[in-house]
């Protein structure tokens, strides 16, 4: 299976788990909603997850990494955001702020978890 379709994948499970677990997201739709908010959740991280971390690193040194939370507490809420542009919604009810930070918190712990069991084979340990 090609990589991005698992990335896709794990990215739509987190944010399904996310929604599920945190009482303050809602996802807006069914499940075409939730496949196409991993599509913008993917494209989002691929794009201006590596420029903020570059700009932010200082920051992200300073605090021992802690500050990589507030990354995808942003990421996340700009997920939510470009969705509802797109009429996929993911709303976030308030505190805003707080819902994102458990929201990232969730997709990142899923995503890792998710990560580790769908390991890519085709890369050979040597």
């Amino acid at each position: 299976m090609p990589r991005f379709i698992v990335r896709w994948f794990i990215n739509a499970a987190a944010i399904a788990v996310a929604v599920y677990v945190v009482p303050g997201i809602d996802l807006g739709g069914s499940l075409s909603s939730l496949i196409w908010l991993a599509l913008i959740f993917g494209l989002i991280n691929a794009i201006l997850r590596p420029l903020l971390k570059l700009f932010t690193l200082p920051l992200i040194i300073l605090t021992l990494g802690l500050f990589s939370l507030l990354i995808n507490t942003f990421l996340f809420w700009l997920t939510s955001i470009i969705g509802q542009g797109f009429g996929v919604g993911l709303h976030i009810a308030p505190p805003v702020f707080w819902n994102s930070l458990l929201g990232g918190l969730v997709v990142s712990i899923v995503s890792t978890i998710l990560s580790m069991i769908f390991k890519d084979t085709r890369k050979k340990r040597h």
